[in-house]
């Protein structure tokens, strides 16, 4: 059944080859095809970069809150 299936795919696409205009409308979805595949792996690495960030911004409140000096030293500090 796939066979059958796989050869009148394959007719087809050899018919509208055969179309006027059907060769640029192939060569079109082949092209919209190879975008698709090229978005679908940029979007895979978003979940990775996401963790990254999430790493990274914690690891920067955690040398934030390092550098604070304490709240009883900032409180003593002489205003001008």
């Amino acid at each position: 059944m796939l066979a059958k299936l796989g050869e009148r795919g394959e007719q087809t696409i050899a018919k509208l080859a055969d179309l006027p205009g059907g060769t640029k409308a192939l060569k079109a979805f082949n092209d919209l095809r190879a975008g698709v595949d090229e978005l679908g792996k940029k979007v895979r690495g978003i979940d990775a970069l996401e963790a990254r960030v999430a790493k990274l911004e914690q690891e920067l409140a955690a040398v934030k809150r390092a550098q604070k000096p304490p709240a009883a030293a900032r409180a003593h500090k002489p205003s001008r």
